[in-house]
Formats: structure tokens, C-alpha cells, sequence
């Protein structure tokens, strides 16, 4: 059966790139760890995602407009492939060019908020395990290639890998996990 669609979050608009540089203050994200345990940080991860979707509550959205623990993970699993599909690109073609990715649009057109905690589980699982071996398999002389996000935000692999495990880490402390 399927749930009436819930009120839409607010659209998040801020530049999250900051975090490159910066860190998170909100989460504790610190840029300056070495790209080069991203897989490992990514497989610890994992059962920490599988601990808040095993909760009673991981459907249950603290707020009318906050995803809930299910809603993120959803689109933590969808980050991870998508993220390992642009680093792909970034790892074999010069200055990779990134195609638009609404994680909004994609939460509705997917439903996240109907997915099934235990599915979710397994798919973020199977999704940032592969992710977690695509860092892995960068070569040192790869770190500093290039890509470019539609609105225009560069990122080198190195840069993009601390965006990417901030996205991770960032929604587990969102669901408290």
C-alpha cells in the first residue's frame, strides 16, 4: 500500500563545499584525515547506518519536514553510487565534467520515505562497500585529478573524497547514530 507523499524538506541550498576547507562544526568533520583511509572510513560507517535503520523508529521522521533515519539512508546509498561513478569518471577522463543530481527530486521520484529500512540496509551496505573499494583503488599520482560539478564547484579526487565521506558521516550524526 502505498504512504501519501510527506511535506518536502526544505530545499537544502546551502554550498556544502565549504567543508573541503573548513570542516563541519555541526558534525565534528575534520578535512585534514588522510584521503587515503576514505574506504576505511566509508566500512565503519556501514554498521553504524545498520544500527539506526534497526531502531523502531527508523521511519518515523522526527519532524513533518526532516527525513527520516530511512529517508537518509536511502540517500546516503544513492550518494555512494552516484560519488563512485563520478570518481570513475575523474579517474579516466581529464577534467571530468559531472551531470546535475537533484538528491530532492531523486528522494520523491524514488520514495524514500516508503523503502524498507531492512532493503536500505543491505543496498547502502552493498553500495558503500563498493564505493569503499573505488577509493581504495586510487593510485597515489591520481589523487589530484580534476572534476567539475554542474553548477561549477572544482574538486580534485583528493577534495572529492572529503566531500563525499562529510555527506556520509553528516547524515549519521542527523539520525543520531
Amino acid at each position: 500500500m502505498s504512504r501519501p507523499t510527506p511535506e518536502a524538506p526544505t530545499p537544502d541550498e546551502k554550498d556544502w563545499t565549504y567543508v573541503i576547507e573548513a570542516g563541519c562544526a555541526a558534525c565534528g568533520f575534520d578535512p585534514s584525515f588522510d584521503v587515503t583511509t576514505t574506504g576505511d572510513r566509508l566500512r565503519t560507517a556501514v554498521p553504524r547506518w545498520e544500527a539506526a535503520l534497526a531502531r523502531p523508529d527508523a521511519t518515523n521522521r522526527p519532524e513533518p519536514a526532516v527525513w527520516s533515519p530511512t529517508e537518509y539512508a536511502a540517500h546516503v546509498r544513492d550518494v555512494c553510487a552516484l560519488f563512485r561513478q563520478r570518481l570513475e569518471l575523474m579517474l579516466t577522463e581529464d577534467d571530468a565534467r559531472f551531470a546535475n543530481w537533484d538528491q530532492d527530486e531523486t528522494a520523491v521520484a524514488e520514495r524514500y520515505w516508503e523503502q524498507s529500512p531492512d532493503l536500505v540496509a543491505a543496498q547502502l551496505a552493498h553500495e558503500a562497500t563498493s564505493t569503499a573499494a573505488a577509493f581504495d583503488g586510487v593510485a597515489d599520482d591520481q589523487w589530484e585529478r580534476r572534476g567539475t560539478r554542474s553548477n561549477g564547484s572544482v574538486f580534485t579526487v583528493r577534495t572529492f573524497a572529503a566531500y563525499f565521506l562529510h555527506d556520509v558521516e553528516h547524515h549519521l550524526h542527523d539520525v543520531r547514530a
